[in-house]
């Protein structure tokens, strides 16, 4: 008898190549980095609207630690080349507390992670109160490579500007592990009551807003 030939099918290459394909990759892996921190409008625009009014002169303002010329003075000169730093253990605390209890809109807060680097803000806490007994945190913000103004709204259950005897900003964490934090300036805003006599146009131009208070 003639030997049978048995006839062998080689899998072709590019069927093989296909059931080793990986599959497909999860959209979350390709992720990029967290987008950077937008920066909000320069608060200077919302005082000229006539709407809010900064109050940070009203308050007594302390640090839980500063090194040596970069305390609540460049924190409050509007300057923005000038900051605070802290020279100390996390968390960094910035304390502001009213006389009576005050009506807060909004803080705003400029960081410049292009100057600053690992002494830039990458979480923050703000906490308001009657004292520092029983302060309460309101809000919580993370921050990536800010660079401008931040503006972190303080307003209640109700939507509602709070009123409180106290604020205190606590920095949790800076960029790149850094110990201590640079902080450019805090500015601080009540809303703008409307007159009780009446509602009337507000005066926004420059020339204007020179006249606005009674001298």
């Amino acid at each position: 008898m003639a030997p049978t030939r048995t006839k062998i099918c080689n899998v072709p290459r590019h069927n093989q190549a296909t059931r080793r394909t990986s599959p497909p990759r999860d959209p979350v892996d390709e992720m990029a980095t967290p987008s950077k921190t937008p920066p909000g409008a320069d608060p200077k625009q919302l005082e000229r609207t006539g709407t809010v009014r900064e109050i940070g002169s009203q308050a007594v303002w302390s640090l839980s630690s500063c090194k040596p010329g970069f305390g609540v003075d460049q924190l409050r000169d509007d300057n923005l080349e000038t900051y605070w730093q802290s020279d100390g253990s996390q968390p960094h605390l910035v304390n502001i507390q009213f006389r009576r209890k005050t009506t807060v809109k909004m803080l705003c807060i400029y960081a410049d992670y292009k100057s600053d680097e690992s002494y830039t803000p990458s979480k923050i806490s703000v906490r308001v109160g009657n004292n520092f007994h029983n302060l309460q945190e309101v809000r919580q913000l993370e921050m990536v490579e800010p660079s401008g103004w931040i503006h972190i709204s303080l307003l209640d259950a109700k939507n509602s500007p709070i009123r409180t005897f106290m604020i205190q900003v606590a920095v949790l964490a800076n960029h790149q592990n850094g110990r201590d934090t640079h902080m450019r300036q805090i500015k601080i805003y009540t809303p703008v009551e409307e007159s009780s006599i009446g509602k009337f146009p507000r005066c926004t131009t420059v020339d204007f807003m020179m006249y606005r208070t009674i001298r």
